[in-house]
């Protein structure tokens, strides 16, 4: 294993942490602009990772789209 490759806690961790803090983005944006709309791509992406890696996102989502 290369020194650069993450381990899968380490990467349910930065995908935990971009949830959170894409949400954060999301909740100060308006819901009509094209920023929202890619947001929300990502968001369901993520939450589609956490939910099949196992992670209970119930707590941590906020948007609940």
């Amino acid at each position: 294993m290369g020194a650069l490759q993450m381990t899968e806690k380490e990467q349910m961790q930065k995908n935990v942490e971009e949830f959170e803090r894409l949400q954060d983005y999301m909740i100060s944006t308006d819901k009509d602009s094209e920023g929202y709309k890619k947001m929300k791509r990502r968001y369901i992406a993520l939450k589609v990772i956490l939910t099949s890696s196992g992670i209970n996102i119930t707590e941590l989502d906020m948007i609940k789209e």
